[in-house]
């Protein structure tokens, strides 16, 4: 990867020898690499421990857990805030296991729309609960540093699965707990 980042640098007009940038096509590549980690992560692995069996019934929810990703189509950073709320039917995880869950995905190449699916689908096939909602506020800086430069626009997603999405009742108490 580094030769790669050197090539791009001298593509740019840089030259990647001189002081300064010398050390940059490995710290880039280091980077890139931790930026895009979920692709090596095993999903089963981070859920395998977390799963719990209880008896609760209520709505979960664990909100304003930060997320950092990187567009597909530019390369350039989106971050924000998610938030994920499930009806158990029998089994709970670890709240941990949440934010993990979110980090696998959200460090790959993403869009925000696939992104937000993802979590919802993966919390629904491996606790089965009564319903999962996922919202997710995010800013995209291919919007704010290129194309129309549109400063503090966010990008809002959702995700409603199960009860969350056919039962209104249900999907008004997530997102007034959520602050929406």
């Amino acid at each position: 990867m580094e030769k790669i980042i050197r090539e791009l640098l001298v593509s740019l007009g840089e030259n990647p020898e001189r002081k300064g940038l010398k050390a940059t096509p490995r710290r880039v590549a280091e980077s890139m690499k931790y930026l895009t980690s979920g692709y090596s992560q095993d999903l089963k692995k981070i859920i395998k421990n977390a799963v719990f069996v209880d008896e609760c019934d209520d709505m979960i929810i664990l909100r304003d857990i930060e997320f950092y990703s990187l567009c597909e189509h530019h390369l350039l950073p989106f971050y924000g805030k998610c938030h994920i709320g499930y009806i158990p039917r029998g089994k709970i995880f670890g709240v941990s296991k949440l934010a993990r869950i979110l980090d696998c995905f959200a460090r790959r190449l993403q869009i925000q729309e696939r992104l937000t699916r993802q979590v919802a689908k993966t919390i629904l096939d491996s606790i089965h609960p009564e319903g999962v909602g996922v919202v997710m506020e995010a800013q995209h800086m291919c919007m704010t540093m290129r194309g129309v430069e549109k400063q503090n626009s966010m990008m809002v997603t959702s995700a409603m699965l199960g009860s969350f999405r056919k039962e209104q009742a249900t999907r008004t108490e997530f997102l007034k707990l959520i602050g929406k």
